[in-house]
């Protein structure tokens, strides 16, 4: 099995992941956490001395194959470069596969956070064995990663699966800076919002909804919370996340008409709250998409669930060790 290492580049945290691959599966042996760094040069620094440290401390069974990175985009995946993601200010033009490359001497890899799931899920995961597969990321925020005719499609300048900037709606909870956005609709941010609007019309029109029975817990109600009080049976988070699923529905049945795939992966809240959203989603979707594209994809959660983003950036390292850069 080939040793591969995962850094994964988040807006609160970074993590370094040690794994090993071979013959579709993987394995993760080792991982480490912490918050990210004020600036890009120390975090970059941090990340490779957390790797060092982390090779250092095992036997000498094989040497390292592939380096990966996942990152919030925009960024260039060719040149291996960072351009100022919203979650990470400050990172501006940064090149973040030289360093590593002229360390290692090895084969690094970048890819935004959906592409490098998109490909772990086609790896090992759900989708392991086809050549069409969606991988929606359904966290923060929304985005997907294509898997089409059996490789990663990133587009022209790695914008390829924007899908939570696509309009759902004329209004609605702002996602993605656009209102009524699919990101704004199916995204733990938008969960938020459309609790937070939904709840300022009742306590407006002087109801006291269990959600949210009062103006000063308006900005404390998040995504979390009101799962939790559907799974408890309130009415108000029911009916939210009712039209958060049927926009889910709908988003699918875009995708579906559009790129025709075998199969679309859900990360995150859709694992999460999979018993509440997926019977909305999945009528709307049978609704809106056309029956013979339908016949031909699965919608199915992220097989490595909570997890996924370990595995996401070994798998970005495992695909440029297979490129050879």
């Amino acid at each position: 099995m080939k040793l591969l290492a995962g850094l994964d580049i988040g807006g609160t945290k970074c993590a370094v992941s040690l794994g090993r691959a071979a013959d579709g599966r993987v394995e993760l042996e080792d991982k480490r956490m912490f918050p990210t760094p004020s600036t890009p040069e120390e975090a970059l620094r941090k990340l490779g001395d957390s790797l060092e440290e982390m090779l250092a401390g095992r036997p000498r069974t094989g040497a390292l194959a592939g380096i990966g990175i996942s990152c919030g985009g925009p960024l260039d995946s060719e040149k291996g470069i960072v351009m100022s993601p919203p979650n990470l200010p400050g990172w501006d033009g940064i090149d973040v596969v030289s360093p590593y490359r002229e360390r290692y001497g090895v084969p690094v890899g970048l890819h935004n956070d959906a592409n490098a799931c998109a490909l772990a899920e086609w790896q090992w995961g759900a989708g392991q064995g086809l050549r069409n597969v969606i991988f929606l990321t359904f966290g923060t925020g929304m985005g997907a990663g294509l898997i089409l005719d059996g490789r990663l499609y990133a587009g022209t300048s790695d914008m390829a699966g924007e899908i939570g900037h696509v309009r759902m709606a004329e209004e609605g909870p702002v996602g993605y800076g656009k209102e009524g956005s699919f990101e704004g609709f199916c995204s733990g941010n938008g969960i938020a919002r459309l609790a937070q609007l939904e709840a300022l019309k009742r306590l407006q029109s002087g109801e006291k909804p269990e959600l949210c029975p009062s103006m000063e817990q308006l900005a404390s109600l998040d995504a979390r919370k009101v799962g939790e009080a559907a799974e408890r049976g309130d009415e108000l988070a029911l009916e939210i996340m009712r039209r958060v699923g049927e926009k889910l529905g709908a988003g699918l049945a875009v995708l579906v008409d559009l790129l025709n795939p075998q199969m679309i992966v859900i990360g995150s809240i859709y694992g999460r709250q999979r018993a509440i959203l997926e019977p909305y989603a999945l009528a709307k979707l049978k609704e809106e998409a056309h029956p013979l594209a339908l016949g031909q994809c699965r919608i199915v959660p992220a097989r490595f669930g909570e997890q996924i983003g370990d595995y996401a950036s070994l798998s970005v390292a495992d695909y440029a060790s297979k490129k050879g850069r």
